[in-house]
């Protein structure tokens, strides 16, 4: 968790630099959307304490269900503008198709029920985001028997 920008390239490269017998590595970087051209701003909040162990759960769940080598979480808080990036993930593993699912996983989840409040601010007047049916279909999709 982080209020300051991140480096894109220092942080994948950093990350993959790390994953020593690893034959994929996958990033993912979701960006501030700005769909019509009116979004003044979004504020993301969150808990800190709660949120990171929130975040440490899920990555060691990601790891419990793929072979990974290594797994990487950023995301931000605070006032964020159209265009920046608000998170990342990155998963390595011996095989593409755990990298891939995994990183699904990490980000079905932060989309979903990560403990984040996002208010986009339009034309003066604030809302909070809603959470959309295809996000909560998305992270269905990776329900288990004991989950």
């Amino acid at each position: 968790m982080q209020e300051a920008p991140f480096d894109l390239g220092l942080e994948a490269n950093g990350f993959a630099a790390r994953q020593a017998g690893m034959g994929a590595v996958v990033t993912f970087t979701g960006i501030v959307r700005d769909l019509d051209g009116s979004l003044d701003r979004m504020h993301i909040e969150h808990y800190p304490g709660m949120t990171e162990k929130a975040l440490r759960g899920i990555a060691e769940e990601a790891h419990r269900r793929w072979d990974l080598g290594g797994s990487l979480i950023i995301h931000r808080h605070g006032n964020l503008s159209p265009d920046d990036m608000i998170m990342m993930v990155a998963t390595a593993a011996r095989h593409r198709k755990d990298a891939f699912d995994a990183a699904m996983f990490l980000m079905d989840y932060l989309k979903s029920r990560a403990p984040f409040w996002k208010k986009e601010m339009v034309s003066g007047d604030a809302s909070w985001v809603a959470a959309r049916g295809e996000d909560e279909d998305a992270l269905k999709a990776w329900e288990t028997p004991e989950t």
